[in-house]
């Protein structure tokens, strides 16, 4: 992993886990948990229906690579590179209406918005002085926001390439937007949650421990979220009321900080990962946790004592199949671990000569993505723990990678400054 910062990203939420920071002091009247705010925020729509999902009539136009910036070891089979990130490339998104545009962040301060179908800049997110960790679309693709280590967010119209919000919280960990509403969510070192409303900037602040909200997520249903920290413990939080519905903690949180959650497609269940390698699901209902998983390859280490962290591995990302009741975990250790939800059994697993950074599954199939750090995207039968292909180009480690909705492209960000777009071909569709 890069010296700077882990960099881990749950489906479009990015989130970062920096181990050697201390959380910073307070700032003053950094919490205004006020009525009148409060107020303001019952406005928020959280019920809004999802509007319907447009296709892309017009087909991807991807355009031979020409003129690569640097040279490359081996085989490239990216169809467009984007080269104008002078340091390495943290954290990528796709607008989820069409699927049409990328943003990047990275640790030169910059932020970009660029199309895939060629690299062409649209613009460029300015103004950062901090490395770009977290970057994503609204979920209906007006609003672009950015957000640096310091905790410097920044929202842009990206139809008028305008800048439209900003914000300083403190020290950023992960921020997401709000599956139905121009609201955004971001978890900061302090140990709280912030929710905006943007553009008018109402805000709720959600408190947890003093420690750092590692990673969240928005549960489908947009009135609740699950907030994981660095002291183990996970939060369910009441968007709306403010108050958390569950807090798991001691034997049923995990023994280590938090790393990534995820949640199923109706949001009944949530996995949770950490350092101490263990992933757990729980009843997003009952807050109770119904599973516990760990790779066979770390089944006979000793259990980690209370703050412990695991020296050789940890869960880096996770996901929930859509089509069959499969759950995929990632390690550090290169192990991707195919899990059967109805038996809590092991299906299968794949080894990674390197470590996994992020893993993706593909909607409405058993395939799932992983990323890693030998710069290699590579692409996995579930339903068998086969390995379908793989897709290189990178002289440098995967750090982030996206998957657009009818899985024909990936989207990789690598410590090579460089942001790829690769044609996913597969002979079984």
């Amino acid at each position: 992993m890069p010296s700077v910062l882990s960099s881990h990203t749950v489906a479009g939420q990015h989130q970062i886990f920096r181990p050697s920071l201390s959380p910073p002091p307070r700032p003053p009247n950094a919490l205004f948990l006020l009525d009148d705010l409060a107020q303001e925020m019952e406005d928020v729509d959280f019920e809004e229906e999802e509007e319907e999902e447009e296709g892309n009539d017009e087909g991807w136009v991807l355009e031979p690579q020409e003129g690569v910036v640097g040279s490359m070891e081996g085989p490239d089979d990216s169809e467009v590179t984007f080269a104008l990130h002078s340091a390495s490339v943290f954290c990528v998104s796709l607008d989820p209406k069409t699927n049409t545009l990328a943003v990047t962040g990275g640790e030169d301060d910059k932020a970009f918005v660029w199309r895939l179908g060629d690299g062409e800049l649209l613009f460029e997110c300015a103004g950062h002085k901090d490395s770009v960790t977290c970057a994503g679309f609204s979920h209906d693709s007006t609003l672009v926001a950015t957000g640096d280590m310091s905790g410097l967010l920044k929202v842009w119209q990206v139809d008028t390439k305008e800048e439209v919000w900003s914000f300083e919280a403190g020290d950023l960990e992960w921020m997401e937007w709000h599956p139905r509403a121009p609201v955004l969510l971001a978890g900061t070192a302090d140990g709280n949650t912030w929710m905006w409303k943007v553009p008018n900037g109402d805000c709720k602040t959600f408190q947890g421990p003093n420690c750092p909200a590692t990673c969240g997520r928005v549960l489908p249903d947009g009135k609740r979220a699950v907030v994981g920290y660095e002291d183990g413990t996970i939060r369910i939080w009441d968007l709306k009321q403010g108050n958390p519905i569950h807090v798991l903690k001691g034997t049923e949180g995990h023994q280590g900080p938090l790393t990534c959650v995820a949640t199923n497609q109706d949001g009944s269940l949530i996995l949770t990962g950490s350092v101490d390698c263990q992933a757990k699901l729980v009843s997003a209902t009952t807050g109770k946790v119904v599973g516990v998983f760990r790779p066979e390859t770390v089944a006979s280490q000793p259990s980690l004592g209370e703050g412990e962290e695991s020296e050789s591995n940890s869960v880096e990302s996770l996901g929930f199949c859509s089509v069959m009741p499969l759950a995929a975990v990632g390690y550090l250790d290169g192990t991707l671990a195919i899990y059967d939800l109805s038996t809590q059994t092991l299906r299968h697993q794949c080894q990674h000569q390197s470590g996994i950074v992020q893993l993706l599954w593909e909607t409405g199939t058993a395939v799932v993505y992983t990323c890693s750090l030998d710069g290699v995207v590579r692409l996995w039968d579930a339903r068998t723990g086969r390995l379908l292909t793989d897709y290189r180009g990178h002289t440098a480690e995967i750090l982030d990678f996206a998957l657009s909705k009818d899985a024909s492209l990936v989207v990789t960000t690598s410590g090579d400054h460089k942001a790829k777009v690769f044609c996913v071909q597969r002979p079984d569709r």
